[in-house]
């Protein structure tokens, strides 16, 4: 039995080609819409909102399943598939005629574009010959409403192009007749009108193609109050001037010979949807008087050619005029960017000059190619473009073209242009295209081996199609096999290439160029010194540090290889390098430069880095000095003057800073570079409450320090290692690596260092409740920082000491020992010291019962620690503010001085944002452990 279902037209079921009576609104509304999707399923929710309608009746889905089980019986049991939430036609989309419509249409446009004309003609007829009708004539719903209009539009769209082709084969004397009636019914369609003054002017002459202008001009006008559409004023002037254009032997749109230079599509195209959507519109909208222009950026490999062609594929059959391309070779391997002159040539040659008609000179080929695209409607691809003077004679006069251009660089000298910046494909899109190229099989048998390879690719199309292609072309790989090759970074770029493809040659094109230009020389050569720092991001100030410039001069070349899209941007003055790009960078470096040079240049970038930490962190704290003492940098860093500054550039430069200083405990050449970043490092990230990434690098530095026998090393290192681990809970560990301290100290002759570390294990025994052990470590730090003058570190230690006093119930004594630290603080004029010693003395009222009291010196504490950038003890006074609030009956504001706790510790990465609503959803929220491990 042969099933059909026919919506062109009144609703007709046929079997074996005889028709079928089927009664019942509700029969005929479900097996409709089933039809619209056939082979698809359509969701239960979706059945009864479009066949139901506004129905309330409770038995709706009840009476659903009924409608299915009658069709089912009167057609065929498996007709209709029941699948997960709804149901599927299984029924061949060619066997309804909407569904059949719309492929004869599809295949005679590209029968049209290959430039077929007889069976672009042939398919549109049988295309148009389904038509009985009205679509879904004798159908109310809403939903048929919106499909009928859908589909009417398709036909007159289809019927518009047959039109054109019709014109191209010269028959406008049968076309006028038809086009006449046509245009009665449809009178405000202006491409119908365009084509009735066409044939006109071909079959009568130009005063009957007038006269149907001025008629469609009254319609408009008296219809719309507007002026006709510009396509039509510029057929009328052309009409006017007895245009040679118009005439069937001069290459008129649709014509014989009409240009169709696209490239082929690829059938593994993924993703891009959003992309593909900006084009559609960027070539549509064009400003008036000129044609649109759409330029597409992004560095090589990003897939801007395979875009470019995929949405011209997709949006060809609207320019009657023909598709033009050209491959500009702006960054092609070995060879060099066309002259504008000879893509004149290529683009002039195209559209019917021929050899000896083109002109010899750029000016003069340029006005004859502006005079032959002036109108015509026509669909331009300027390729692999390098710069904007290549392209700008290229573009076409006529405002019905559209140009799309791909470049590495952004062309935003062109005038009139919309850019798009292609970046990366996501991880899911990536894992996609893989799956298309190497087998879906494969990639589902090694879910794990396929994240990876994409990871290594870095979202780069070029480098996953390659890889993907050596899978194909290699059925006996695993994946895991090809993972763990690419994930040798010595190897990676050899591993991405294959036959004419290859990751290494497509990043050398833009390399090369730079070399060439005068003004690119600096830019490539700064392009080998940026492969030997290991940071995420490239300030100004870091690179000139490790190029040995002046900053100005290294600015100017991040923004030209940010120009080439050979870096990335990242943040204000801020870019980024692709992990890919930096494999090349790095290869680069090994030829162009000596072990010495890389050696000196990457030193100083790790020198700039600790020399702009320690100034940082003395002007967060100006207690830190001892690390700085110990461990001076040996070069200048940038020029923080303020305590603004050292906090912004603390918090920019995270990432960064703690790159550098995995680098430099990498590097056993510069040990004392290695153990002081590590120590500046520990201090501002300490402050911040940034502690999850401290003990790794803490312990490089204990390696590096123990490998020196340097004794001042080691004791820092396992007292900052100590400190964190006080900081994290881990109290049995903070107290061994203090103790080792105290031991490493006694190994050198700065015995009043010991302080510091006597402090911090005072710290750890307070929260261990071993009060007084606590208190004879703060006694000997006490006695040692009163003996080396230190007042600073006094005011510090005296701190801790009334943690310990409130706790012993010895109230009076650590207020009046709170009071005591603030006068020091207040003296010694440090914000930072006096922040800390306002959430001492708050937390001191707090247990003693003076809460209202308590709550001033908490706001203080806050408004201090937040100047000053300490988050972590922002959010410590934050916190017992809270507590101190609910205490006092306002639970309002005590919520909203947790949530700000709260906030400030997912920001510092010490909660994850889901602890955080859990805590939020408390009534009385618990303490946090971070908050919990603090005195």
């Amino acid at each position: 039995m042969r099933l059909g279902i026919n919506v062109l037209g009144p609703f007709e079921v046929t079997v074996d080609g005889e028709p079928l009576k089927l009664a019942g609104e509700r029969r005929i509304g479900l097996l409709a819409r089933l039809a619209m999707n056939a082979g698809h399923p359509v969701s239960t929710e979706r059945l009864l909102t479009d066949v139901w309608g506004e129905s309330t009746a409770s038995t709706a889905g009840k009476q659903l399943h009924i409608v299915v089980s009658k069709l089912r019986e009167l057609l065929d049991d498996d007709i209709i598939a029941t699948v997960s939430g709804g149901y599927r036609l299984n029924l061949a989309p060619e066997n309804v005629d909407a569904h059949l419509f719309s492929r004869l249409v599809r295949l005679a446009r590209e029968a049209r574009d290959r430039g077929d004309g007889t069976t672009a003609s042939r398919m549109f007829r049988q295309a148009l010959g389904l038509w009985r009708g009205a679509a879904l004539s004798g159908m109310s719903a809403p939903w048929t409403q919106i499909e009928a209009a859908r589909l009417d539009e398709e036909r007159l769209t289809a019927q518009e192009d047959h039109v054109d082709l019709r014109l191209t084969a010269g028959e406008h004397r049968e076309v006028a007749a038809e086009l006449a009636a046509h245009v009665k019914a449809h009178p405000l369609r202006e491409r119908r009108r365009a084509q009735l003054m066409l044939a006109l002017y071909r079959a009568c002459g130009p005063s009957d193609a007038l006269a149907a202008y001025q008629e469609a001009r009254r319609v408009t006008v008296d219809e719309l109050g507007v002026e006709p559409g510009a396509a039509l004023r510029r057929l009328q002037q052309a009409v006017l001037t007895r245009d040679p254009a118009l005439d069937l032997a001069a290459g008129t749109p649709g014509a014989p010979g009409v240009p169709a230079e696209l490239p082929a599509d690829t059938r593994v195209f993924t993703a891009r949807a959003t992309e593909i959507a900006w084009l559609d519109k960027a070539v549509a909208d064009a400003a008036p008087g000129a044609p649109a222009i759409a330029a597409i950026d992004g560095a090589g490999g990003i897939g801007k050619s395979a875009l470019a062609v995929h949405a011209a594929h997709a949006i060809a059959h609207r320019f009657t005029g023909g598709v033009l391309y050209v491959n500009l070779n702006g960054a092609a391997a070995g060879l060099q960017p066309l002259e504008p002159i000879q893509a004149l040539g290529q683009l002039l040659r195209s559209l019917g000059l021929d050899g000896s008609a083109v002109p010899a000179g750029l000016e003069e080929a340029a006005a004859r190619y502006r005079s032959l695209t002036s109108n015509r409607n026509l669909l331009i691809i300027l390729d692999n473009a390098r710069h904007a003077h290549q392209v700008r004679p290229l573009i076409p006069a006529g405002d019905a073209c559209a140009v799309i251009i791909t470049s590495r660089q952004a062309m935003v000298s062109l005038d009139n242009a919309s850019h798009l910046r292609l970046t990366g494909l996501d991880h899911a899109d990536a894992t996609a295209l893989l799956a298309r190229i190497a087998g879906p099989g494969r990639v589902q048998a090694e879910p794990h081996a396929a994240e990876q390879i994409v990871r290594l690719c870095g979202g780069l199309p070029l480098a996953v199609r390659i890889a993907a292609a050596r899978l194909a072309a290699r059925p006996d790989w695993t994946l895991s096999y090809l993972a763990d090759r690419l994930n040798d970074a010595a190897r990676r770029l050899d591993a991405l290439e294959h036959a004419d493809l290859a990751v290494r040659a497509c990043i050398a094109v833009s390399h090369h160029h730079l070399r060439e230009e005068p003004t690119g020389h600096d830019a490539a050569h700064l392009l080998t010194f940026l492969g030997l720092l290991d940071t995420p991001t490239f300030t100004p100030a870091a690179t000139a540090a490790l190029a040995g410039w002046p900053e100005h001069r290294a600015e100017a070349a991040l923004d030209r290889l940010l120009d080439a899209r050979i870096l990335e941007p990242a943040g204000p003055g801020g870019c980024r390098m692709h992990d890919l790009v930096r494999l090349y960078a790095r290869e680069q470096a090994a030829v162009d430069l000596t072990r010495t040079e890389r050696a000196t240049a990457v030193n100083r970038a790790l020198e700039h880095y600790l020399a702009t930490a320690q100034t940082a962190s003395l002007l967060l704290d100006p207690t830190s000095d001892g690390p700085i003492k110990a461990y001076p940098a040996g070069g200048r860093g940038t020029d923080l003057s303020t305590l603004e500054a050292a906090i912004a550039w603390a918090e920019s430069e995270r990432d960064n800073l703690l790159a550098a200083a995995h680098q430099a405990a990498a590097d056993t050449a510069a040990p004392r570079t290695a153990i002081g970043l590590s120590q500046a490092v520990h201090w501002l990230f300490w402050r911040k409450g940034w502690l999850t990434e401290l003990p790794g690098l803490l312990r490089k530095s204990l390696d590096i320090a123990q490998q020196g026998d340097d004794w001042v090393g080691l004791a820092m290192g396992h007292t900052n290692i100590g400190s964190v681990f006080q900081e994290q809970g881990h109290f049995a560990a903070s107290v061994h690596h203090l103790n080792e301290a105290l031991a490493c100290w006694d190994r050198t002759d700065e015995r009043f260092r010991k302080a510091g570390t006597y402090n911090d294990l005072g710290i750890t025994y307070t929260m261990l409740r071993r009060f007084d052990d606590a208190l004879a470590a703060l006694d000997s730090s006490l006695a040692l920082t009163q003996e080396s003058g230190r007042r600073d570190h006094e005011a510090s230690v005296r701190n801790n000491r009334v943690h310990v006093f409130y706790r012993q119930l010895r109230f009076e004594e650590a207020i009046e020992e709170a009071r005591l630290v603030l006068d020091l603080w207040a003296d010694l004029k440090i914000p930072s010291g006096e922040g800390i010693g306002q959430d001492t003395f708050a937390d001191a009222c707090r247990a003693a019962g003076r809460l209202t009291e308590a709550v001033g010196h908490y706001r203080e504490a806050i408004r201090l620690q937040h100047e000053t950038g300490q988050w972590l003890g922002e959010a410590v006074s934050c916190w017992w503010l809270g507590q101190t609030l609910y205490d006092l009956g306002r639970h309002d504001d005590a919520r909203e001085s947790w949530r700000r706790s709260l906030r400030l510790l997912e920001d510092a990465n010490l909660l994850a944002a889901e602890e955080v609503h859990q805590f939020l959803a408390q009534p009385v929220p618990d303490v946090p452990l971070p908050i919990r491990n603090q005195l």
